[in-house]
């Protein structure tokens, strides 16, 4: 009885674990079938799907299942255009030309990026082959799981930024703007530094920033490598990488504030500033010290007569007992210098340009003057706001912009960009009547700003300063 009830028993068991065998070589059958079914090319051997039936004997080993699996799935990693011309109209809106088939993460108060590899990719991490610096279209991504990245692609470790911005990273204002989102995104994931930058422009490949945005960048994470993809042909696939294609985007006005006061920090470190104090500076008399300094441009929107101007704001100053005023060339300075003379600034006056970037480094609370030549109001569009609203974004006082109202009228009245094109580079003149009552004005403010806070605790302030430096 025992023996018939073991039989039955051993026979129940043996039943159960060959219908587990089956089921097991059914769905890898049925795996198998589909791969085969979305790669049509692999159906030329319709044979090659009943090798698994071989498996379910004990003819071929687990290994060879997974070499086959793998290998399919690496022939499926898709590779699409880096720039989608479909979205050439909205490039900067949505999901942007550049990989335009990603939708951002969206966090509160932030700039909306992409992560890799993250449950929104399904662990997948990113791929780019891009080789092009002229034609964003030939130059392609994909998304693939690690164990099964394509045929001759190389692995990237550690974290990698990946930008693409509708400007330029040659321009102070407009690389500042499109790498400045990642310095966001570090403080809120412990202060996380890259290995690597892959910097775009339209979906085209760049392999270098300004001197400027590198050193604030080196200021704030250490060595900068710009990656150039060179050595090989083939596509590269990073271990994490973050991708920024908005610029700020939806930073919210806090948020940029915070960030761009720890570059204002990170570039004091950098060049060993230590402005202890400094908001509280007085003469022997003690009368509190106002530094201006006028940062002259040459070329393009410098001004036609640029020693009269000086004259002017130094008249002014030289009124106002503690004013101290400087002109300087901005390029003949370095990154240092600049940060250095902002540093001590508490008025900052020059023509549009983007060494009005260089305001970020003043301490906030501090007055930006601006000039513009003829024809900017007309035709310039938006863009001749730009540094209003980066004084408002780095928590300075724009005190308003100077057009020079001299000048010819445009040929073209109706077509704004042809007429800009005219006016673009032109040369700023003077008022000397309305540059000495601006300037008189702004450093009575500026005194008064400076009486008013003479009373405060240099201590608090200085606590704030090392609070914001600590990321």
């Amino acid at each position: 009885m025992d023996m018939e009830c073991g039989l039955k028993v051993f026979t129940q068991i043996k039943k159960s674990y060959i219908s587990t065998k089956f089921i097991t070589c059914l769905s890898i059958l049925f795996l198998v079938l589909i791969i085969f079914q979305i790669q049509a090319s692999s159906l030329s051997s319709p044979s090659s799907s009943w090798v698994f039936f071989d498996r379910c004997k004990g003819n071929i080993d687990q290994s060879k299942v997974i070499d086959a699996l793998t290998a399919k799935l690496r022939n499926l990693v898709t590779f699409l255009p880096l720039k989608d011309l479909k979205f050439t109209e909205t490039a900067m809106t949505g999901n942007t030309w550049f990989m335009s088939s990603l939708n951002a993460t969206y966090e509160e108060d932030e700039a909306e990026y992409l992560y890799f590899p993250s449950n929104a990719s399904k662990g997948q991490i990113l791929c780019i082959n891009a080789h092009h610096t002229s034609d964003g279209t030939k130059n392609s991504y994909a998304l693939a799981w690690p164990e099964t990245l394509p045929e001759s692609a190389t692995l990237l470790k550690g974290l990698t930024y990946v930008s693409d911005t509708y400007y330029s990273y040659d321009n102070l204002c407009h690389g500042l703007s499109a790498l400045a989102p990642f310095v966001g995104w570090s403080m809120k994931n412990q202060c996380s530094k890259p290995a690597r930058w892959v910097l775009f422009h339209w979906g085209e490949l760049r392999t270098k920033m300004s001197s400027w945005v590198q050193r604030i960048m080196e200021a704030q994470f250490g060595d900068v490598r710009v990656e150039k993809f060179e050595g090989k042909t083939g596509p590269y696939c990073f271990e994490k990488a973050v991708v920024m294609r908005h610029d700020l985007g939806r930073m919210v006005q806090e948020k940029t504030l915070t960030v761009l006061d720890l570059l204002r920090c990170k570039a004091r470190e950098f060049c060993d500033l230590n402005p202890t104090g400094r908001g509280a500076e007085v003469n022997e008399r003690g009368v509190p010290i106002i530094r201006l300094t006028l940062l002259m441009r040459r070329g393009s929107r410098s001004f036609r007569n640029a020693s009269v101007v000086a004259d002017i704001f130094a008249k002014e100053c030289a009124e106002v007992e503690g004013c101290i005023m400087h002109v300087a060339q901005s390029e003949e300075i370095s990154f240092c210098d600049q940060v250095r003379r902002m540093t001590y600034t508490d008025i900052f006056a020059s023509p549009h340009g983007q060494q009005h970037t260089n305001m970020i480094f003043m301490d906030r609370g501090s007055s930006v003057m601006e000039f513009f030549p003829y024809g900017w109001l007309e035709h310039a569009g938006i863009g001749q706001y730009v540094y209003h609203w980066m004084a408002e974004q780095s928590g300075m006082k724009h005190k308003g912009a100077w057009r020079d109202p001299v000048g010819k009228k445009c040929p073209y009245p109706k077509q704004d960009l042809e007429c800009f094109f005219i006016y673009k580079d032109g040369k700023v003149g003077h008022n000397e009547t309305y540059f000495a009552e601006w300037a008189r004005k702004v450093i009575n403010q500026v005194r008064v700003s400076k009486l008013e806070q003479a009373s405060e605790s240099i201590v608090s302030k200085q606590q704030v300063r090392s609070s914001v430096c600590e990321c």
